[in-house]
């Protein structure tokens, strides 16, 4: 699988870099083996629990690349899991 990261991405990427310290590997790591992956309005947001709160980056499918789309950091863990997805 390829990961091609979008210049919004790259940029929301930094500045969660120095807020959390969420580094660009952690990220790709979160679309190639998501804990979850939902769908909303047609877009695949990956997503992983991390500490108290949730790692979701939204991307798009093409052929065998991912496009992330942004990223971020929520501590709404409740809003955005759904028990009833199976889990990556």
């Amino acid at each position: 699988m390829n990961i091609f990261w979008t210049k919004h991405a790259e940029e929301r990427q930094q500045q969660w870099q120095q807020r959390l310290g969420i580094s660009r590997e952690e990220v790709e790591a979160v679309v190639k083996v998501p804990q979850q992956i939902v769908i909303e309005d047609d877009i695949y947001v990956a997503q992983s629990k991390r500490g108290k709160g949730l790692l979701r980056v939204p991307f798009a499918a093409v052929g065998e690349t991912r496009r992330i789309i942004t990223l971020y950091w929520t501590n709404q863990v409740n809003r955005y899991w759904q028990d009833n997805q199976h889990e990556g």
